[in-house]
């Protein structure tokens, strides 16, 4: 069987797919129809989130330590034992990294990786994969700081794949295969980047 390469999981993402891990290690392709989106333009956190945001709790890192936090996101989750982030799709993400595709937020606190998530930036498209948390909202404000950047450079889909309760706190919503693959053939044909620098100076105490 083929090693699940980089090259591998850019044409699943431009084609609406995306692999999981069963648990035995077996990859499997899934296109969900709906689909899960959160729309960036009208996204807002939510009320009790804005106060943990403006305490600067965490210290917020782009792409410090991708593998890192693929690694936290792939321990099996306090409501199940089981994980889709194999080692092999670990490797394969990490060396999408290396050459620019997926990209890490992450949270610190007193210089320890505390939470964070990682995803797929294809065009001015960002397909999320997973979050992890350790201390109590340090996921939720990585979200917060991902939604921003996404905002300020102009992305223009934002792909959860599935609905939850997780993701439909922060405005997912689910829309059939078709709009989907209209709105993915759209943003992945536009230019938009992800990078450290814009990071910097983007966020201001949330008042409203």
């Amino acid at each position: 069987m083929t090693t699940l390469s980089a090259d591998d999981l850019i044409y699943g993402y431009i084609n609406g797919i995306f692999p999981m891990a069963d648990s035995d290690g077996t990859l499997y392709w899934y296109s969900p129809d709906p689909r899960a989106i959160i729309p960036i333009d009208t996204y807002k956190p939510p009320k009790s989130l804005r106060p943990v945001i403006n305490k600067n709790q965490f210290e917020i890192r782009i792409d410090h330590d991708f593998r890192a936090v693929m690694s936290a996101c792939s321990k099996p989750r306090r409501d199940s034992e089981d994980t889709w982030i194999s080692d092999e799709i670990i490797d394969a993400y990490t060396n999408l990294h290396q050459i620019g595709f997926a990209h890490s937020v992450e949270a610190y606190l007193n210089n320890q990786l505390v939470g964070g998530l990682y995803g797929v930036s294809i065009g001015a498209a960002f397909f999320g994969e997973s979050m992890f948390y350790t201390e109590p909202n340090a996921s939720k404000v990585a979200f917060n700081y991902l939604m921003e950047l996404l905002k300020k450079q102009k992305f223009e889909l934002l792909d959860t794949q599935f609905i939850n309760d997780n993701v439909r706190r922060f405005g997912a919503i689910e829309i059939g295969k078709a709009d989907y693959m209209r709105k993915l053939k759209k943003a992945i044909s536009r230019k938009a980047r992800f990078t450290e620098s814009e990071v910097e100076h983007l966020f201001t105490p949330i008042t409203s």
